[in-house]
């Protein structure tokens, strides 16, 4: 019998993590989990870390989306939308929104069954320009200024983080500038989108959210939540121990997929 999918709620935004450091042979451990489309990709690679990686950050995505949509993770299909961002591809799943991020050898993913959301993760690093001027909006760049040198870095990467989660979860990646919204920076101010140019109603439909990420790390999540309160909810379990029959489905299984909808799109 078919498990029923596992379900999140209006309330909750899951938030899974794991690191994706890899030695060459557990990297290929785990192509199996992924899609041909995955495994051409990663073949395209130059440098070993940057494939290991790749492989093991988009085998732990499938496994958890596998978690929630009982599909074998090289069986379900992701496609996506004309600015890159990734969605499921079969029509006969149930709407379940993610989203990626990684930097250095940390991983994590933001799902939710009601809302578009977005997630950024940042390793804190010594800035080696003035970016904020190139990419944030004046409001943003003049409250930067304002702050004394030794709160500037933290701060770079609230506002940063925040960007990114909100450009990500909006789906309309380059298309939409950065300084063309603002977000909260200070550290007492709760995380909100302050503005976006030609919506008035965005700040009141968005919610940005401070990420628990790593030392040394900053993180943000945005999502469309039209007014609800949400919460992140940390999910403590070790992506890579998801290797449940779902992994391996008996041929009935696969036909109750293959019955209910288009036959996805591998990406």
């Amino acid at each position: 019998m078919r498990r029923s999918l596992e379900r999140i709620g209006p309330n909750t935004i899951d938030i899974w993590q794991w690191s994706i450091a890899a030695e060459a042979a557990q990297a290929e451990a785990h192509l199996p989990l992924l899609s041909a489309a995955d495994r051409a990709r990663a073949s395209r690679f130059i440098h070993a870390r940057d494939r290991h990686r790749f492989i093991v950050g988009r085998a732990g995505l499938r496994l958890v989306l596998s978690r929630y949509l009982h599909i074998p993770p090289a069986r379900i299909g992701l496609a996506y939308n004309v600015f890159g961002k990734p969605r499921i591809a079969a029509a006969m799943i149930p709407e379940l929104h993610f989203n990626l991020s990684h930097s250095a050898d940390v991983a994590m993913l933001a799902v939710s069954d009601h809302y578009p959301v977005g997630l950024d993760i940042e390793e804190i690093k010594p800035l080696k320009e003035d970016v904020a001027t190139h990419f944030f909006s004046p409001r943003e760049c003049a409250e930067l200024a304002a702050l004394p040198e030794q709160d500037y870095l933290a701060a770079f990467y609230r506002c940063w983080t925040r960007k990114e989660a909100f450009v990500k979860a909006h789906g309309a990646g380059l298309s939409l500038p950065l300084d063309t919204f603002d977000v909260t920076i200070s550290a007492t101010e709760p995380p909100r989108l302050k503005r976006l140019d030609g919506d008035v109603d965005a700040p009141s439909n968005w919610s940005l959210l401070e990420l628990m990420a790593p030392e040394n790390f900053h993180g943000a999540v945005a999502a469309l939540t039209i007014g609800n309160a949400v919460r992140l909810r940390y999910r403590r379990e070790d992506v890579f121990r998801i290797k449940t029959s779902i992994a391996h489905p008996g041929h009935s299984d696969l036909q109750q997929h293959r019955n209910g909808g288009s036959r996805p799109i591998q990406a």
